[in-house]
């Protein structure tokens, strides 16, 4: 099953490719911009997510999908990277698989050579993560040179 934060992130990436989510049937097309703001979704990103659980929004769907919000949110549904372009598209757990995807009506996409689209990123925790990775490393540094210094001691 598809969780809701898999659901908001699939939505978020899309969103930064320009694809609109539909609401109200299909009447109505939002496009939250911009879709991240530091390290968490944007207020237009939140104020669209709420607009797509609301009671009287309908079937809700990502342009160039068939699959509603609510059925991605049942047990039938998972989102899965696609194969030709690696963006999280849904999947269905049983049955068999669609190989659309909603890149299929981008013409310039997978596109290499611009950055691709992502989820918020918390700078103070990548930065800790960082500090960490290198801190042990340099203990592991040291440690490597205390005993190559100690056996060429004893060789000696």
């Amino acid at each position: 099953m598809a969780s809701q934060h898999q659901i908001r992130q699939y939505l978020a990436y899309w969103f930064q490719l320009g694809k609109r989510v539909m609401i109200r049937n299909g009447n109505v097309a939002l496009l939250p911009q911009p879709v991240i703001e530091g390290d968490r979704y944007s207020k237009a990103f939140e104020q669209c997510w709420e607009q797509i659980q609301a009671t009287n929004a309908g079937d809700c769907y990502l342009e160039g999908t068939s699959q509603t919000i609510a059925q991605l949110l049942t047990p039938g549904w998972d989102i899965l990277p696609c194969s030709r372009c690696s963006m999280p598209i849904p999947m269905p757990n049983i049955g068999l698989r669609s190989l659309d995807c909603p890149c299929s009506d981008l013409p310039q996409w997978p596109n290499t050579e611009i950055p691709a689209p992502r989820g918020p990123v918390s700078t103070q925790a990548r930065l800790l993560e960082i500090r960490d990775r290198l801190t042990n490393r340099g203990q592991t540094g040291e440690q490597s040179t205390v005993n190559a210094s100690s056996q060429s001691s004893q060789a000696s």
